[in-house]
């Protein structure tokens, strides 16, 4: 059994910031995987997170493996819905959108996964996930069907990720969405960093390096990257 919660309790402890690099299986060709993962071994990330809103490809098993062989990463599914499950990972963040009230990201998805989830030995991390404003309609928006939380609506936002806490989950994760026009709100993620116990994720809309300082600076505990990266494998170089 892997201990990817408590290593990333142990850093908020010890205030030391982390970093998820977000690979999109649809987007990966297995061709350039080496340079790619050469790319993700020269980056300061801690973390890999696998997954998307719709995943279609077929290959999560082989992609994993392959990522494995040459790094060390802890991996972590960041699950869309019961089908972008693979025991080859590590984890998985076992999600809850919060923010929304279609009872299928609720808790009907994660029905069909317990069982699912019950054959493997991955670390199960349940994750209260908080879908914010972005300024464009999102990929988590179109298959989820959901609103958004308002990105000025600071007590809304606040109450639904302490309520996420009370419930048991483990993380809150604010997102963005996948290729946000506007990041989450500097003064929102200071909020719930200020107010909540359980570590803080942010997500969504961070485009270049400052940007994650911005993050950590405000309180985030743990940063994802994703079509940053994606657009650019040198993202992260000097």
């Amino acid at each position: 059994m892997t201990n990817i919660y408590n290593e990333i309790i142990q850093s908020k402890v010890e205030r030391q910031k982390l970093l998820a690099i977000l690979l999109d299986p649809d987007k990966v060709v297995l061709e350039n995987l080496p340079i790619l993962i050469s790319k993700i071994n020269q980056s300061p990330a801690t973390h890999i997170f696998i997954g998307g809103s719709h995943v279609k490809t077929t290959i999560l098993d082989e992609l994993i493996v392959k990522i494995k062989q040459n790094c060390n990463l802890p991996i972590v599914l960041f699950p869309g819905n019961p089908s972008q499950i693979s025991a080859k990972a590590d984890a998985i963040l076992f999600l809850s959108l919060i923010s929304g009230r279609n009872p299928d990201y609720l808790i009907e998805h994660q029905v069909k996964a317990a069982p699912i989830l019950k054959q493997t030995k991955l670390e199960i991390i349940s994750t209260g996930y908080i879908l914010i404003d972005s300024g464009t309609e999102t990929a988590v928006e179109r298959v989820s069907k959901t609103k958004p939380l308002d990105r000025s609506n600071l007590d809304l936002v606040l109450g639904t990720a302490q309520a996420g806490e009370m419930l048991g989950n483990k993380l809150i994760y604010l997102e963005a969405g996948s290729g946000a026009k506007q990041a989450v709100p500097l003064e929102m993620i200071k909020l719930l960093a200020q107010n909540i116990e359980i570590p803080l994720l942010v997500g969504g809309g961070i485009v270049d390096l400052q940007g994650i300082k911005n993050a950590y600076d405000s309180g985030a505990d743990l940063v994802i990257i994703g079509t940053a990266f994606e657009k650019d494998i040198n993202f992260f170089n000097p």
